[in-house]
């Protein structure tokens, strides 16, 4: 019975607080809503605050949910993957104009820094990260496999773009039609990474990191060693003498022998950075090594 009560709660408040706004919203709107006591609430969350988060994790694992029931009729009526992915695309473009406080909105609100709050949305975002990977795999299978976080991070900023569009009523298409253009989209980006072969900008050890979940010191320094290892190749294919080359290396070698170090010598590695930043072709990549120290 208690539980009964409790779920009723959190789908009450998930279209008041979607309706109304998590500011507008107080627990007196939601318990009439409910044709509760406002203390009825209070019996089960302690806060607005607490409410919301547990609105926002029931809000998307329907959305999961969804997905799942519409992976199983989709594998019943064998659809091509296109269709699949195509069909996936508008079911989340669907929730999120229908729960877009729950996807966007609540950014702006003073709730984004409850701590139990964000361990929620970080939740959320490592699984909806995942299931849009699942989602590109499926579609374009295995010859995708090196490139498959470059193309997740395509296919959310395209998405997150369009989403905002379509929530601010600036689009003419449906939701299936805009699905489809992405897909096409996906498409040629897809083929264009497969047949041009870039080295990969993202990749498992760092697409998981973002605000909520910032990249601990040892990955970070990883990530600093490689963008170091690929300035001392780009060294290497430099057209000059040898004896200037040779120079550049050394430096690099050095500032590479200060950066493995726990407590790197803060001068030193300035000294040797503003040497190789003499080195026009080198600056690009030199600004990247500073905004990372």
């Amino acid at each position: 019975m208690e539980q009964l009560k409790r779920a009723k709660i959190i789908d009450t408040a998930i279209v008041v607080f979607r309706d109304k706004g998590y500011a507008a919203a107080s627990m007196q709107d939601i318990a009439e809503a409910c044709g509760m006591a406002k203390g009825s609430i209070y019996k089960h969350f302690n806060s607005k605050e607490d409410l919301f988060t547990e609105a926002f994790t029931a809000c998307h694992q329907l959305l999961f949910a969804q997905a799942e029931e519409l992976d199983r009729t989709m594998s019943a009526n064998k659809l091509h993957s296109k269709e699949r992915l195509r069909s996936k695309i508008e079911l989340l473009m669907d929730y999120a104009i229908e729960y877009h406080l729950f996807l966007f909105d609540f950014k702006e609100l003073p709730i984004k820094d409850n701590e139990r709050f964000r361990e929620a949305w970080k939740n959320k975002k490592a699984t909806l990260l995942a299931w849009q990977r699942d989602c590109l795999m499926e579609a374009y299978g295995p010859s995708l496999q090196r490139y498959i976080w470059d193309a997740v991070a395509v296919f959310r900023g395209v998405l997150t773009e369009y989403l905002t569009h379509a929530n601010q009523r600036t689009l003419s298409l449906s939701m299936a039609e805009l699905a489809a253009f992405i897909v096409a989209r996906l498409d040629a980006v897809v083929t264009d990474l497969i047949e041009t072969a870039p080295e990969p900008v993202l990749v498992e050890a760092n697409a998981y990191f973002h605000h909520l979940n910032p990249m601990d010191e040892q990955s970070r320094q990883q990530v600093l060693l490689q963008l170091l290892a690929g300035i001392q190749a780009f060294i290497q294919g430099l057209d000059m003498a040898e004896r200037s080359k040779g120079e550049l290396l050394e430096v690099a070698g050095l500032l590479q022998t200060q950066l493995e170090q726990e407590s790197p010598n803060s001068l030193l590695t300035r000294v040797y950075m503003a040497y190789l930043d003499t080195q026009p072709e080198l600056r690009p990549s030199i600004r990247q090594l500073k905004h990372m120290l």
